[in-house]
């Protein structure tokens, strides 16, 4: 009888498991969810694999042997494959699929000149400032009021959040 089975691949080689899986007619599952990427000066959104390595493949033992499925291009091994193999329970799968389809990825807003943001952390915990420019490396320069004078200060972007 088919089953789910959890099958440990390569680094970065699950796309090319489930493929040559494909070619050998075992259906597979690789759960995807979508993130944005930041780099120095844009941010992009790709799909990355919500388990790093891990596939979910569906087949039944007795007509496909584990040797075939251990080697196929990009699989390593299938997890708890000792003596007795422990089948992965339809509804969990069920339930991941509809969990995943619900991931929504979270795409903050950058600041823009003149945001209203407040400190998070550090020193000037939950004071206000306003946001003036990005700089390299995560900083950023804000426009301080203390002491009745407007400063010009450079804080890690992490420090603050938009009002």
């Amino acid at each position: 009888m088919k089953s789910w089975y959890l099958l440990y691949c390569k680094p970065r080689e699950e796309l090319r498991a489930q493929q040559n899986l494909m070619l050998q007619q075992i259906e597979s599952y690789l759960p995807m969810i979508k993130e944005i990427k930041k780099s120095k000066s844009t941010s992009k959104l790709v799909e990355t694999p919500l388990f790093p390595n891990y596939l979910f493949i569906r087949f039944d033992p007795n007509e496909i042997s584990v040797s075939r499925i251990h080697s196929t291009r990009g699989a390593s091994r299938i997890v708890g494959c000792k003596e007795v193999m422990t089948p992965i329970d339809d509804r969990i799968i069920a339930a991941l699929k509809i969990r995943v389809n619900a991931i929504e990825p979270t795409s903050e807003q950058p600041f823009q000149k003149g945001d209203r943001v407040a400190f998070v952390g550090g020193p000037f915990a939950e004071l206000e400032a306003i946001f003036e420019e990005r700089n390299a490396d995560k900083r950023c320069f804000v426009l301080f009021n203390i002491m009745g004078q407007q400063k010009r200060i450079l804080v890690d972007e992490s420090t603050i959040t938009k009002l």
